[in-house]
């Protein structure tokens, strides 16, 4: 686990005066049949984009809301970082972008048989959101119904 003496004076004083917001109750839903019939899919704010896609606009104020449907049948080098944020090490990420996007892990449980099957697309969103109303408002609920649309009984999120 990180530590704030990890970011550098002003990324500290930034985040010890961020208004973080508390969920309570945190939503949760009972699967009501086995992972090994669900349909899943990703969703990272790693703010991964594919080569022909725009990029996340890092210029916005208080960060871009907008998500970047990506395949499912993408190959994981294909995947292009443009996070904006400079307070994490992203060469872990860029040599294998399976760390924030595990899209082979996902593929190796559907052929194990853990899990039923894979959405047809995946979701990247840009992290460092730090006016969070439009995406509650406006492209969460945007993206819920996609996934909702499609079917999709679990999601597994990878905040970045």
């Amino acid at each position: 686990m990180g530590d704030l003496s990890e970011f550098k004076t002003t990324t500290r004083l930034f985040l010890k005066s961020y208004p973080w917001r508390r969920i309570d109750p945190v939503p949760w839903t009972q699967l009501d049949k086995p992972l090994s019939e669900c349909r899943l899919t990703l969703i990272s704010s790693a703010g991964f984009v594919l080569p022909d896609q725009e990029p996340f606009d890092s210029s916005i104020p208080g960060g871009d809301v907008s998500f970047r449907e990506i395949p499912s049948d993408v190959s994981v080098s294909d995947l292009t970082d443009c996070h904006k944020s400079k307070s994490y090490d992203h060469s872990g990420l860029r040599r294998d972008p399976n760390v924030a996007f595990p899209i082979d892990r996902v593929r190796e449980l559907v052929e194990s048989g853990r899990i039923g099957s894979l959405n047809h697309r995946y979701l990247s969103f840009m992290g460092v959101i730090t006016a969070p109303g439009r995406l509650i408002h406006r492209t969460a609920p945007e993206a819920a119904k996609w996934l909702a649309d499609d079917g999709v009984d679990i999601a597994i999120l990878v905040p970045v």
